[in-house]
């Protein structure tokens, strides 16, 4: 069964007058807008179908429930042929935003949503779920991003800092650790993005027993960055 959409009338006199203003509005324009006769003939045929099912089941003299179950179906029919016909042909060139709404419908939003920089910290606990494991429990301060669609996640900052700080070599290394304790997230080599609020961490057994610190950054769909939150830090286990 079709349901109405947000854009299609909910009255059924006002479904039958778009669907009439579109088959008038067809008889003018279909060609242009590359629709095919036959589409345009069921188009109104099923209009009309309609209007006539609409008046049967309306007038006090007709009105059965077979007439009213013939009206849903009928506007069922109608209603999926105008969704198939916006669908299929109102959505390309060669339609102009005019021809949209002459049909009754919105143009198109062509204006990009803006993505704002977050503006709130992020700030993490840590719990020790298992041996080489560390989880990180991520909230942020302040109020939520105010648009869902900027798809906020956390950006993990983390670095490993082993007894006594990092040779040269273990500085350079493929594992980068520290050669001092950090004290700001700018210190820390590693990250990774998330968008759970809990975040486990996997460390090799040769990092038991070492030092790991932590800095997250809220961050949007378009990498931007908000402000540092506070450092935090635990031993591997």
């Amino acid at each position: 069964m079709s349901k109405p959409s947000d854009w299609m009338p909910r009255k059924r006199t006002e479904q039958i007058a778009m669907a009439h203003d579109w088959v008038r509005l067809f008889m003018t324009n279909g060609t242009r807008w590359a629709i095919p006769n036959n589409v345009q003939t069921e188009m109104e045929g099923l209009a009309d179908e309609a209007n006539n099912a609409l008046s049967i089941a309306t007038s006090s003299d007709t009105r059965t429930a077979v007439t009213t179950t013939n009206c849903k179906v009928a506007f069922d029919a109608l209603i999926h042929k105008m969704r198939d016909i916006k669908d299929r042909y109102f959505k390309l060139p060669p339609m102009t935003e005019g021809d949209i709404v002459s049909l009754g419908l919105k143009p198109r939003d062509t204006i990009r949503t803006p993505v704002p920089v977050p503006t709130a910290q992020a700030i993490a606990e840590i719990s020790h779920p298992g041996v080489g494991l560390l989880q990180l429990h991520l909230k942020h301060t302040g109020e939520a991003p105010a648009d869902s669609r900027a798809d906020h996640g956390y950006r993990i900052y983390y670095g490993i800092y082993p007894h006594g700080g990092a040779t040269q070599e273990e500085a350079t290394g493929p594992r980068r650790y520290l050669t001092k304790a950090a004290l700001t997230g700018d210190d820390l080599p590693h990250s990774q993005f998330t968008r759970r609020q809990k975040e486990t961490i996997v460390f090799s057994s040769n990092d038991s027993g070492k030092t790991a610190y932590f800095c997250i950054r809220l961050e949007n769909s378009k990498g931007q960055s908000g402000p540092w939150g506070p450092m935090v830090s635990g031993v591997i286990p």
